[in-house]
């Protein structure tokens, strides 16, 4: 069982090509001219990946096909664009009042990219909005995953953060809809939510370990709240750009940090003195690993520190959701050993701190074991 499991983490984590959001840069020029600046993974829209059900590319169908397409230079994939840009057009992406024809103006697609890491290409659209155009809408298909507009060039610009089948509001030519901080906050508590759940598998590996040291209570409450307060400040301040760590030396270091706190938990039955610190700085690693996602989109100028307040939101109750998901497993568990027919010898499975014990132990080997592998993965890989 500890081999399958293993086996299970480590192809997700080695093989699995990360589904991002869509970035989409909007400006409109004092003739009318309207301009999408996207950052866009072209191959999996070509492959028909549906991006709103999936969190990597290997989990759909059409897997093989997005791969035999990511085999291919950047050359023969632009060949192709104009495909992806008439389905949007039929959609239609853009409306004024009626829909905006887009043509293709620009496309950079990078070939220096490694195989297993989605390949992002910038490809620039054009449309002439019809005379007396006051405001635009942003309609995203079903499908096609996150998509992050930024209105660029005007006072007060829209953000916003579509889902695959969202329509936006009406943007404001001149400018004006940004987002109020209610609004920003509450947009970015699901951002944040679902960086925990479900994609940050290795944050979530790391909360379990925290878990899985003791049955009190009072010994989680002192690493999750080091661990908040720690990974709250780097988190604002890699978000702000004061600090700026490669992920090449971030994440091997997460991943020593799963390590950690499983390996000491098949030696440890309580909190020791040093362990709060040790995950305080663990949690400082984890905020940078928060920063970066933040980085694939940005946060709006004009209510920077909400939404910033919303995301880290999202992580906590995200984290307290697997803490939550965790210890009714447990009681669960521990409830159906209780009302099964037990023997004598049996008996001790009944009660919460053997059932625990049971799960916590081999539970920890397996994380450490998947982290282990994370690290020699991402130093040497």
């Amino acid at each position: 069982m500890v081999s399958t499991l293993f086996l299970f983490f480590v192809a997700e984590r080695s093989f699995a090509h990360e589904v991002v959001p869509t970035i989409a840069d909007l400006t409109v020029s004092e003739t009318g001219e309207v301009q999408l600046d996207l950052r866009v993974n072209i191959e999996a829209f070509l492959a028909g990946i549906d991006l709103d059900a999936v969190e990597d590319t290997d989990a759909d169908d059409a897997s093989d096909d997005y791969d035999a397409l990511r085999a291919l230079p950047g050359s023969e994939i632009a060949q192709r664009v104009g495909e992806l840009v008439d389905v949007w057009n039929a959609h239609p992406l853009l409306q004024a009042g009626g829909p905006v024809t887009l043509t293709q103006s620009a496309l950079t697609i990078p070939d220096d990219i490694d195989f297993e890491l989605p390949r992002i290409s910038e490809l620039s659209l054009t449309g002439q909005l019809p005379d007396g155009s006051t405001a635009v809408t942003v309609n995203w298909p079903a499908g096609a995953g996150a998509l992050v507009v930024r209105q660029q060039g005007v006072e007060a610009p829209y953000t916003g953060y579509l889902n695959g089948g969202d329509t936006s509001p009406e943007i404001t030519l001149a400018g004006g809809d940004a987002q109020s901080p209610g609004a920003a906050f509450a947009s970015y508590i699901p951002v944040g939510f679902d960086h925990i759940l479900p994609k940050g598998l290795d944050h979530i590996l790391f909360v379990l370990g925290l878990f899985f040291l003791s049955t009190r209570w009072g010994p989680l409450l002192w690493q999750v709240s080091a661990f908040t307060l720690a990974h709250t400040v780097t988190l604002a301040l890699g978000a702000l750009g004061w600090v700026n760590i490669p992920g090449s030396i971030v994440e091997p270091l997460i991943a020593a940090s799963i390590v950690y706190v499983a390996v000491e938990n098949l030696f440890q039955r309580g909190l020791t003195r040093w362990r709060p610190f040790i995950i305080f700085g663990f949690g400082l690693l984890h905020g940078l690993g928060f920063a970066s996602v933040l980085g694939e989109f940005g946060l709006p100028d004009a209510q920077f520190i909400p939404a910033l307040i919303g995301f880290n939101v999202g992580v906590e109750l995200g984290q307290l959701t697997v803490i939550a998901l965790a210890a009714i497993v447990l009681f669960g568990c521990t409830k159906l050993a209780q009302r099964s027919e037990l023997s004598e010898a049996e008996a001790p499975v009944g009660t919460y701190a053997v059932m625990f014990r049971a799960v916590s132990i081999p539970g920890s080997l397996i994380i450490a074991l998947v982290g282990a592998y994370w690290c020699v993965e991402r130093v040497f890989f």
